[in-house]
């Protein structure tokens, strides 16, 4: 499953995906990802929560993007929430090629694992087939 937090830089979005970060820790009974550009949110996340670094791990493009998260829920079949700050700046900015990796996560994901992404950009300017994943 996959859901999606929108809105224009300095909207809040990463506040808010800190927050679904911080009460899936209280909440959920799997493992924990988090995936960011940078270590910015390092300090405000829980220990519990795997943090990933997606320079560290050369993650650039939505292949090696989908390839990352494929590879992750391979390993450990206990992770149940992974979050993606900053989708735009890991992938790129092709709204259509989002649309496609989406589609090919939201396959891989099933109803089994909650994938959360923040999208800098406002959801008018969003194409039609990333809109269900609001």
């Amino acid at each position: 499953m996959i859901k999606l937090i929108t809105g224009k830089k300095g909207t809040g979005k990463t506040k808010v995906l800190i927050e679904m970060i911080n009460e899936a820790v209280r909440t959920t009974t799997g493992d924990l990802v988090c995936i960011e550009k940078g270590e910015k949110i390092r300090y405000d996340i829980s220990y519990k929560v795997r943090l990933v670094d997606a320079d560290r791990f050369g993650i650039s493009g939505y292949d090696s993007l989908f390839g990352f998260i494929a590879g992750m829920m391979a390993g450990n079949y206990d992770i149940k929430e992974i979050f993606v700050d900053s989708v735009l700046k890991i992938g790129g900015p092709d709204l259509d090629e989002l649309k496609v990796a989406l589609d090919k996560l939201d396959v891989l994901t099933g109803d089994d694992t909650l994938l959360v992404f923040t999208v800098s950009a406002d959801e008018s300017e969003l194409p039609d087939g990333i809109k269900k994943y609001f």
